[in-house]
């Protein structure tokens, strides 16, 4: 992404921003590295792992929450935004990891959740003691609506007194009742993360020089989590309304962010990521477009929310390439000339990429660096999730008690209480559940996978004897590690990677996904055989594949990979 500028000789092009050759690594910091052996990663562990993320060559950590926490959502419920958590260490070891981040030629993103806070934050215990405390408007509180008016636990308009039929991300009734001011308050997630209320001016001056705070410590910008949630859409609150809806100040919320945080900091290379679920390709190219300043890039949700759909996250549907490559293709051309998009598959939200969409069996390292070609051979910002460039893969999990997200949890038992048949929801959980991305990254085939000297807090995944990272980096040219470090490389090195022209090839093939990138003289060609089956390519399909001589392949999964056919789950990047 580029501004136009103008000077004395007229208008001149600023080069592309520094992240457009960046690749992001997502820390989930309790299940990275324990230093201290009772079972929770923390920033000891980061610190010892830090020479892995090096070797790999990414540019970003970005650090899920590690901020003081009851860990009803771990960590997702801050009840101190300005100091470290115990659990994780502290301020001084924060400074440490920061300093040794930068000395690396890394920067640290930390992880702002400022559409909530925990119950137990100071400003909502205040807001909570009394209708007249000058904290309450920074919370959305509304009155009982007389019974059978409002919406009742099901959320059922006519049949209660909430005052919205909106359901929890979590389960249950997006409104609690705080019984000591007779007032429900509003939690999109939770009962213990109740909603800001952003439209609030001295709530917004209290984030931003939080903000501001982190960014003088030496914080290298923020991931906005569901920061779109921040703007309510007022006729989304009224009573009998059935969902959020995103409200059009959201626009004016992010330019007095940027003006109050980010923009009198033009001397710092700083990244601001807003994740956003629900937004479309015409929002992004709004939020993101230079000259509008308000964010660098969106984390969208569309393309990993294909195969439930309207129905539940917890679904199982069958998954269905021609849609993926639909809707990716469709963001890589909204965004093609305004705007710009984060580029993943995983993440602490999702289940295991390899387990998701490829094969965890026995094409696991094919499909593994397939899926991670694809991505990184599309424009936008890559985000590796902790594990998966060792080709981590799903818990398998058989029982309730082995899983801890209270998502998961919660959505079992009001299932099991509704009827539902136990083993069809473990099944889907096994499949479906935000723990399949929690469990502990498996350094080692020794005892609790390297990951801790102690009982790790959530099991970790049978299989770490054999897939783990000492062994993958051990693998030669089987080494999923080695394979991501290649393509982060590639970004680094080739323009064309980071910012060619997208164009997607035979888009109604059931199993093959092809694009090129191009920029200039020099043109990619990507084919990716997504299946367990050989595939026989068309020369029909690209100019390439009809000339007599082999085309340079410059990264794919299988050695020797050459001529018309396509091993099963093989990928090759093409210069023609």
């Amino acid at each position: 992404m580029s501004d136009s500028t103008t000077n004395d000789t007229g208008p001149t092009t600023a080069p592309p921003a520094w992240w457009t050759t960046a690749t992001v690594y997502q820390i989930y910091p309790r299940s990275f590295a324990d230093s201290n052996g009772d079972g929770v990663g923390d920033l000891g562990g980061i610190r010892q792992r830090l020479g892995h993320l090096h070797d790999l060559g990414v540019d970003v950590i970005w650090l899920s929450p590690i901020y003081r926490s009851p860990q009803a959502d771990n960590g997702y419920d801050i009840s101190d935004y300005d100091d470290v958590d115990p659990l994780f260490g502290t301020l001084d070891e924060f400074d440490a990891l920061t300093d040794e981040v930068h000395a690396l030629g890394m920067k640290l993103v930390m992880d702002l959740v400022v559409n909530h806070t925990s119950d137990e934050h100071p400003w909502f215990v205040e807001a909570r003691s009394s209708r007249d405390d000058p904290k309450r408007d920074w919370y959305l509180w509304r009155d009982p609506l007389p019974s059978g008016e409002g919406a009742d636990a099901a959320g059922t308009p006519g049949a209660g007194t909430y005052p919205t039929a909106w359901r929890s991300a979590f389960s249950g009734p997006a409104w609690t009742l705080d019984e000591g001011t007779g007032q429900y308050y509003l939690h999109m997630f939770a009962s213990k993360q109740p909603d800001l209320n952003w439209e609030n001016p001295d709530l917004r001056r209290a984030v931003f020089d939080m903000m501001n705070r982190w960014l003088d410590r030496g914080v290298d910008g923020f991931r906005m989590d569901v920061i779109n949630h921040i703007a309510k859409e007022p006729s989304s609150l009224a009573p009998g309304a059935s969902h959020f809806v995103m409200g059009g100040q959201i626009h004016d919320h992010l330019r007095e962010m940027h003006r109050e945080v980010f923009g009198h900091r033009a001397d710092r290379e700083l990244i601001t990521v807003g994740e956003m679920p629900g937004v479309t390709v015409d929002d992004a190219r709004l939020f993101t477009a230079a000259d509008r300043h308000e964010l660098d890039m969106v984390f969208q949700f569309e393309h990993v929310g294909l195969d439930h759909g309207s129905a539940s996250k917890f679904d199982n549907l069958p998954f269905d390439l021609v849609a993926l490559k639909r809707s990716l293709s469709r963001w890589q051309e909204g965004l093609a000339d305004q705007g710009w998009n984060s580029l993943y598959l995983g993440n602490h939200d999702q289940p295991r990429s390899v387990s998701r969409f490829g094969d965890d069996g026995r094409y696991r390292f094919e499909s593994a660096t397939l899926l991670a070609t694809v991505l990184h051979l599309h424009r936008g910002t890559p985000y590796v999730y902790q594990g998966d460039e060792i080709g981590m893969t799903n818990a398998g999990f058989t029982a309730i008690e082995q899983y801890r997200d209270i998502e998961s949890v919660n959505w079992f038992d009001e299932s099991v209480a509704a009827g539902a048949d136990r083993e069809t929801l473990l099944e889907a959980l096994r499949f479906r559940s935000r723990d399949n991305a929690r469990t502990p990254v498996q350094w080692s085939g020794g005892a609790a996978a390297g990951f801790s000297a102690g009982t790790p807090w959530i099991e970790v995944v049978a299989t770490h004897d054999t897939v783990n990272v000492e062994a993958d980096r051990a693998a030669g040219d089987r080494s999923v590690f080695e394979h991501y470090r290649r393509l982060i490389a590639l970004r680094h090195e080739s323009p064309v990677v980071a910012l060619g022209s997208f164009e997607l090839l035979a888009p109604d093939d059931e199993q093959l996904y092809a694009f090129t990138r191009t920029l200039g003289d020099e043109q990619l060609l990507v084919l990716a055989n997504w299946s367990g089956e050989t595939y026989e390519l068309d020369p029909a399909l690209h100019p390439a594949l009809r000339r007599r001589s082999v085309p340079q392949v410059v990264i794919g999964n299988v050695p020797g990979g050459a001529g018309l056919t396509l091993a099963p789950w093989e990928v090759r990047v093409l210069r023609s």
